[in-house]
């Protein structure tokens, strides 16, 4: 052969578990709406900068060291990032990954989250809590993008490997993590059903 892949870009995407997730998804939607309900200074923020839905990202961004329900969570995603640094071949001897930032997301109806990533971190996730059905994936763009040039563009219908963008569907029950400088965004929502969902960043020392 005489092209050949190189700097690949990894997105892992894997069920949190395999016993049924219900109850614990039932734990963390109750959790999330009772924070949203008491969180006055995270409601004032999303008014300007999340218009229509709810994060607690400004306000409580660490759930996991003040919440039982979300440290639980952050212990089984904990086995799920230690298998993808495997696989991204990270030298952590004498290291460990650890979880900084854990917060919600709630999306109603017509509530989006632009293009962004997450500095500061190393390895970032989303677990779907509640996924209606129909509503956004996380959809990644192609690191690359802004060094293209003068490339023509891609045939119709080409591989998933040669287009700009990705899209992973949300699945409730499902985690997918990535490296924290690949740039992903969330479409409006167009299903009246909440799409809820837990983020999180980590960070290694």
């Amino acid at each position: 052969m005489s092209a050949r892949a190189w700097f690949p870009t990894y997105i892992y995407s894997a069920p949190l578990q395999a016993a049924d997730c219900r109850k614990l998804n039932d734990q963390l939607a109750d959790e999330t709406r009772r924070l949203r309900d008491h969180d006055a200074a995270g409601r004032r923020w999303c008014a300007q900068h999340y218009p229509g839905g709810y994060t607690s990202y400004a306000s409580l961004p660490q759930l996991h060291r003040t919440s039982s329900t979300f440290a639980a969570l952050e212990r089984k995603i904990a086995l799920h990032v230690r298998r993808f640094a495997r696989q991204l071949e990270f030298d952590l001897r004498g290291r460990r990954l650890f979880m900084t930032d854990c917060w919600v997301n709630l999306m109603p109806e017509h509530a989006a989250h632009g293009l962004h990533l997450h500095p500061l971190a190393c390895l970032s996730g989303t677990y779907y809590v509640r996924t209606p059905r129909g509503c956004p994936g996380l959809k990644f763009e192609d690191p690359r993008l802004d060094r293209f040039m003068a490339a023509p563009p891609r045939r119709t219908g080409a591989g998933p490997r040669h287009r700009s963008h990705i899209t992973y569907p949300a699945v409730a029950g499902r985690l997918i993590l990535f490296e924290s400088w690949l740039r992903h965004e969330v479409a409006a929502n167009t299903k009246r059903g909440e799409r809820i969902s837990v983020s999180f960043n980590y960070n290694w020392a």
